[in-house]
């Protein structure tokens, strides 16, 4: 039990000078947090566990090159890469989602593209990837509560849980990446009512 008193600070540095216990302590003292606040976003052990592995090869490569500098803010250091990750996680999947704007209307009719003309389906996957492109655009906040939202299909409470903030924080965030998104849009000339794609 005398070893849990010995800060993440001091295990670090002991690490750094080759000690490979110091690390399994650090892992085995905040693995259980990391993996729920992962899995709170992803909803799957599986793919959990892969991201909890890999935001561990992030941490020993980030501290083996000597880039890690976050002194006594270790934990929320690992969180925020964790954190990441997941979100990364859903950018790759590459999924189309049913955004629905503030007024109710639909960015998207989702229909499946096995049922439609190759040429509408190229214009649907075109135009996803201009949104998945604005969406890149938005503030990090807002894009944040949008990818859980509609790519990940998150409640608000579970995105206020995942992301340390309230309810009222995350809907005024994600009112706000909708409405910018619909501007952003606009200016593009990008249609999100499905009556007028192109023919």
């Amino acid at each position: 039990m005398k070893k849990y008193s010995v800060s993440d600070s001091k295990l670090i540095s002991q690490y750094k000078n080759g000690n490979e216990e110091a690390f399994e302590l650090l892992l085995t003292r905040h693995k259980s947090r990391i993996f729920t606040s992962i899995y709170l976003i992803v909803k799957d052990q599986y793919i959990a566990e892969d991201l909890l592995q890999e935001t561990f090869i992030k941490v020993v490569n980030t501290i083996k090159n000597g880039k890690y500098n976050e002194e006594g803010k270790f934990l929320p250091w690992v969180m925020r890469i964790a954190h990441n990750l997941s979100i990364d996680h859903f950018r790759k999947a590459k999924r189309y989602p049913t955004i629905v704007m503030e007024d109710g209307t639909n960015v998207f009719n989702t229909l499946e593209f096995s049922e439609e003309s190759f040429e509408t389906q190229q214009i649907r996957k075109e135009t996803h990837k201009k949104l998945r492109n604005l969406i890149k655009e938005l503030p990090a906040t807002q894009k944040e509560v949008l990818i859980m939202r509609h790519y990940m299909q998150m409640s608000f409470q579970e995105i206020a849980d995942a992301t340390g903030v309230s309810i009222n924080t995350a809907l005024g965030r994600m009112r706000y990446a909708l409405i910018n998104l619909r501007k952003k849009m606009h200016k593009y000339n990008i249609a999100y009512d499905q009556n007028i794609y192109p023919k």
